[in-house]
């Protein structure tokens, strides 16, 4: 029997399309369920490492761990990765295909259906039930000619589509209705309901308009889901807002981190956001750096720009005070290639073709060479023996009497990133650094921090992704959606 596809699709951006999404995968999955995410096209700079060697959204790859699963290149065959303002590295099946425009890439789009076609059939082919998540907004009048994220999916596999909106921002009812009326009557008719999102207060001041809607768009509303306070779910791209530490605690540790015009995969810093000991300080372009304990440079689509960017901010100087001061330098991927003496990109693979001096802070030099490194690491840290479980995301290959002195050793035989010999310094390719309990109390340690309590974020993750599943039991009509 074919696996049944459901699509959440969204009224608007951050309507909370990949949080449902998340909640019913886990909610199937809980049910025995053989299940799968799936999303056409992602358009992110947090991605993820897949069990097959690709590269797929992030978002993608918590809604696999929400099945149970490994995440692999077919739940998210189509990835835009910006890397200017008006241009992006396009990843098909998990692998960079080229450097698009929008205009290229729209005239690229038959080619990238059939490939989202080719990984539905395939998770099709071995699973009973696929959430797919689409991308923005269905009712982008603009975009629907040749759409792959949205309802052009949609049609193409003959799947229902629940609708969800945002209620925190206001303008709900108008949300659902205008998008209802903006699409086609086909497309309208595959919507199954809608969905009313992060809702605060007593559902019953809600009845007389949820009534209303009902009636205005003949749609049934399948759910009022509510707001969940401190909820913490791996952004598909958004940068979520730090949070203060505890005040119980005496011991704490101030890190900053310089928010890149192009920074990638910034949920590195979730444990650090969580982490009640921390204050972590997410510094825009425009604000002075601030005196912090640890200073994180950041990974980066667009390294050599980004570098710039960090130096036209003031930055620069201001991280070489804070080392004289004795404060603690780390670089995760581009930035450990910042850290670096000079960074090559030859064939121009992050913008003009040309070389940067780097920040000098450790002895190696980086050159881009189009082959990106894709993989899942485990190793343990090289002075502690703390487990590390992680992945690579890179293009930079990186040499020099830096890399003599590692800061990681990999469970594959290979000494990684760098640490300085005054152990002030360090860098690394590899993301994840902070995710595992030990490595994270071993890494604040390190910046100053001696007395860290634990925290476990693999089982915080958990715990809110089946808090998400929870949720939606208890406020969502499943009748629609059960196979």
């Amino acid at each position: 029997m074919p696996a049944k596809t459901i699509m959440i699709q969204g009224t608007t951006s951050s309507a909370g399309k990949s949080t449902v999404a998340t909640g019913l995968c886990r909610l199937l999955a809980r049910r025995d369920i053989r299940v799968a995410p799936f999303k056409p096209q992602n358009m992110a700079l947090n991605s993820a490492v897949t069990v097959d060697g690709g590269e797929i959204g992030r978002s993608q790859a918590v809604q696999a761990l929400a099945c149970y699963l490994e995440p692999h290149t077919d739940m998210n065959p189509v990835l835009l990765k910006p890397n200017s303002h008006a241009g992006a590295q396009l990843i098909v099946q998990g692998h960079p295909v080229s450097n698009v425009d929008a205009l290229s890439y729209h005239a690229y789009k038959p080619v990238a259906m059939q490939a989202v076609l080719q990984s539905h059939a395939r998770l099709a082919e071995q699973y009973q039930y696929i959430v797919a998540e689409g991308a923005g907004s269905p009712a982008e009048i603009n975009l629907r000619d040749g759409d792959i994220a949205n309802m052009g999916f949609a049609e193409a596999v003959d799947c229902p589509v629940l609708l969800v909106a945002d209620i925190e921002n206001g303008g709900v009812f108008a949300h659902l209705a205008g998008t209802l009326a903006l699409l086609s009557d086909s497309e309208r008719a595959r919507v199954l309901g809608l969905v009313i999102n992060r809702f605060r207060g007593d559902p019953s001041l809600l009845q007389s308009g949820v009534e209303w809607l009902e009636h205005y768009t003949g749609k049934p509303v399948l759910g009022v889901l509510p707001y969940l306070q401190g909820l913490h779910v791996e952004a598909e791209d958004s940068l979520n807002p730090a949070q203060p530490p505890d005040a119980g605690f005496a011991q704490r540790l101030r890190v900053a981190v310089p928010v890149l015009p192009r920074i990638s995969n910034h949920t590195d810093f979730d444990p650090l956001r969580l982490h009640p000991q921390v204050e972590l300080l997410l510094v825009r372009p425009g604000q002075p750096l601030p005196s912090a304990d640890l200073v994180i440079l950041p990974g980066s689509k667009s390294v050599r720009a980004d570098l710039e960017s960090l130096r036209a901010a003031g930055w620069e100087a201001a991280i070489a005070r804070h080392l004289r001061y004795g404060g603690k330098l780390l670089g995760i991927c581009g930035g450990l290639q910042m850290l670096g003496r000079q960074l090559h990109d030859p064939l121009g693979l992050e913008g003009a073709a040309g070389s940067s001096k780097g920040l000098g802070w450790l002895e190696l030099d980086t050159t881009l060479a189009e082959h990106k490194q894709l993989r899942q690491v485990r190793g343990c840290l090289q002075w502690d023996e703390a487990p590390v479980c992680g992945y690579e995301i890179h293009m930079g290959i990186s040499h020099g009497p830096a890399l003599d002195r590692p800061a990681l050793r990999l469970d594959d035989g290979r000494a990684e990133g760098a640490i300085s010999s005054d152990g002030q310094v360090m860098g690394s390719y590899v993301h994840g650094l902070f995710d595992q309990p030990a490595a994270l109390m071993a890494l604040l340690s390190w910046a100053g921090l001696p007395a860290a309590q634990p925290l476990d974020y693999p089982a915080i993750r958990e715990a809110n992704i089946n808090r998400l599943a929870d949720m939606l039991e208890a406020h969502l009509d499943l009748s629609v959606l059960l196979p």
